[in-house]
């Protein structure tokens, strides 16, 4: 591929790309992404720090590092996290060891972030291609269903997922790109095809 390019460009796949996923509660972020994580071994995920309780399908680690309050506090202000937010009275936050550590390495990584995490990314300046993908169901009644489907939620807590996904769909115009998953294949068909793409992103890297 080099011999066609000009000194001083190349294709954004020389280096590693954030491709940070956010949407609304319901919207099935973990579902997508476990299966692009499957069906492209070289995407990475990066393991997000949170407050939050562990959910009993969820493994500490793999899905988020559960952390105490007082920790995370204290990564903060180390200057260990690239962004944090704070939603439904929980913390959470990206350490940014490991997304600099992969990126650098040459890996591609898949970030699972709040919306307000998703941009303060776009914002921080790391030295890599940010790409942010924001992903919804086919409807607000889909989303509703979905979060009721869980069974965990209160009805405030149901009010309050839902005065939350209003003000996050509002930010939609400031992602570079908008998926539907309405079917589960053909969701992540589209982000694999994002993927490819930004891979194929000619670029100039100086001059």
């Amino acid at each position: 591929m080099r011999d066609f390019l000009p000194p001083g460009w190349g294709v954004q796949g020389e280096r590693g790309i954030a491709f940070v996923i956010t949407g609304p509660s319901g919207a099935g972020k973990s579902s997508v992404i476990n299966e692009l994580l499957r069906r492209d071994p070289r995407l990475s995920f990066s393991v997000s720090a949170t407050t939050r309780p562990k959910r009993p399908d969820e493994v500490h680690g793999r899905d988020y590092f559960f952390v105490s309050r007082e920790e995370f506090l204290r990564l903060r202000e180390e200057g260990k996290l690239l962004e944090w937010t704070e939603y439904q009275g929980h913390l959470y936050g990206t350490p940014r060891e490991e997304v600099e550590r992969k990126l650098s390495g040459g890996r591609d990584l898949v970030l699972n972030v709040e919306v307000r995490g998703a941009l303060a990314i776009a914002r921080a300046g790391i030295a890599h291609p940010v790409v942010l993908i924001f992903l919804v169901p086919p409807s607000w009644e889909e989303l509703v269903r979905r979060i009721r489907a869980r069974g965990t939620e209160s009805p405030e807590a149901l009010a309050e997922r839902l005065r939350i996904a209003r003000e996050e769909v509002r930010e939609i115009p400031r992602f570079h790109y908008l998926v539907v998953n309405a079917v589960l294949e053909e969701a992540v068909e589209e982000i694999l095809c994002i993927v490819r793409a930004e891979r194929r992103r000619l670029v100039r890297w100086s001059g």
